[in-house]
């Protein structure tokens, strides 16, 4: 089996649901505390040892590839004046190792069709697939979750979905998965025998609902290409996943951290505070000051 090193970031949505904010910024470029969405992102990706970023763009979101790239005269500014730890954060954005390429996804077709986009730069591999607008917040290590997937699926060769557990009335608003009636612990992995697409509470086969990372075999490409528009006349990568479960093992990983998700405002703004709230610089401050607000 070849090394799990590609990951798959679609970041070609319009940002709808954060406007006006995101008319002429990216949303994945608006900042949670002191890091771009997409930044934190990333960096959950390297933590969990991917060394190959692809981001699936589109026009107007050049701002994204401009934050990687190297910025010489501010470096060369930052230096001259003796400001090493700012300098050290921005020459850390991209790690040494790390390389970021960029297809673009002409048609906004769906999150099957972003996927596959990448297929060229995929080729015969398997790889992983972040959607940016779910920030996973963990304290003690940001990329344990996506980490513990790699290594399921480095151990079992089954594909894995990382799911969260959410409230039984609010199934209804999720993709859930059907693990088959087993329980399925934050942290532990399940095998999966079927999703389900925004249940009613009644007929929800669990609470564990699909949160936007996978890790995926090369052979879901080829699935890809012959599905058809499915749910908004649009290439679900849900409905290429259901023919892949008919083939092949999948697993639902459990996670132990919390998702925020910063493509609406209010998980926006509830991920830039619950990341101060751990920040090691801003952290103890930024507490201090949301309890004398409420006080």
């Amino acid at each position: 089996m070849s090394k799990l090193t590609k990951i798959v970031i679609p970041v070609a949505g319009l940002g709808t649901r954060v406007l006006p904010a995101s008319k002429a910024i990216p949303k994945e470029m608006l900042t949670v505390v002191d890091k771009p969405v997409i930044q934190h992102v990333v960096e959950e990706a390297v933590g969990a040892g991917f060394t190959e970023i692809i981001l699936i763009t589109r026009s107007s979101k050049q701002a994204i590839e401009d934050h990687f790239d190297v910025h010489y005269e501010l470096e060369t500014e930052l230096e001259r004046k003796g400001k090493d730890s700012i300098l050290n954060d921005v020459k850390g954005i991209l790690p040494a190792g790390v390389s970021i390429s960029s297809v673009r996804q002409g048609r906004a077709l769906g999150l099957g069709h972003a996927v596959l986009c990448a297929a060229p730069l995929v080729g015969n591999e398997p790889f992983a697939v972040m959607l940016p607008d779910m920030l996973i917040h963990n304290p003690s290590n940001g990329s344990q979750d996506l980490a513990a997937m790699v290594k399921d699926f480095n151990e079992t060769g089954a594909a894995q979905i990382m799911v969260e557990a959410v409230p039984e009335e609010h199934v209804e608003r999720y993709g859930v998965v059907d693990c088959d009636g087993k329980p399925l612990n934050a942290g532990q992995g399940q095998p999966i025998i079927g999703m389900v697409e925004k249940p009613p509470r009644d007929k929800a086969p669990s609470n564990q609902a699909i949160v936007g990372r996978y890790i995926l075999p090369a052979r879901v490409m080829e699935l890809l290409k012959d599905t058809k528009p499915g749910a908004g006349n649009e290439i679900q990568l849900t409905d290429a996943l259901d023919a892949l479960i008919k083939e092949a093992p999948m697993r639902a990983y459990s996670m132990v951290g919390k998702t925020y998700d910063c493509g609406n405002k209010l998980g926006f703004v509830q991920a830039n505070m619950a990341f101060a709230m751990s920040h090691p610089d801003l952290g103890e401050d930024f507490i201090a000051f949301i309890k004398e607000a409420i006080a």
